[in-house]
């Protein structure tokens, strides 16, 4: 897809949005089976993934790690808003790597240590582009790839999440 071709295809939805900005407010949703042993199955729409326990924790290593999930979710988005953002900006991309790594105290979760956190106490995204563009636009992609990746803005600005049980 070329730039006026992404243009062209966003210019309405765009407009759209700007005429109701109630339009451009969508609920993605996402649900998971609980299913034998310690495990959770997703569908992911192309996929049924079962999530357990890492290794760390005491899981076999068979299932997927909901917090490796969460990094392929960051690298997934980061890349698709920086090919998005290349395209809008006539930059030419002709292959890279998007890598996040993010460093957990599993004695958090486990509940060995309560000064452990729970959770990813750091996160690195890192971008290896092949691309002949000069170091003042790759830069600016850079910098719109952050300012719109919808997960890496969502964990930096972390949303009111509401829990609760059906009856």
């Amino acid at each position: 897809m070329n730039t006026q071709e992404l243009k062209a295809l966003q210019a309405p939805i765009k407009e759209r949005y700007k005429q109701d900005p109630g339009a451009a407010v969508v609920t993605l949703r996402a649900e998971g089976r609980i299913g034998e042993g310690i495990a959770c199955r997703v569908d992911t729409g192309r996929a049924l993934v079962e999530a357990g326990l890492h290794p760390a924790t005491g899981g076999g290593g068979m299932q997927a790690c909901s917090g490796d999930m969460l990094l392929e979710a960051l690298v997934a988005c980061a890349g698709v808003t920086l090919k998005a953002v290349g395209t809008a900006l006539s930059m030419t991309i002709n292959g890279g790597k998007v890598t996040a790594e993010g460093d957990l105290d599993f004695r958090g979760t486990l509940g060995v240590a309560k000064d452990a956190p729970v959770g990813f106490r750091e996160i690195r995204l890192r971008f290896e582009l092949d691309t002949d563009a000069p170091e003042e636009q790759k830069r600016k992609l850079i910098e719109l790839t952050e300012r719109y990746c919808v997960v890496l803005q969502t964990i930096r600005n972390a949303p009111k999440v509401a829990v609760s049980v059906a009856a």
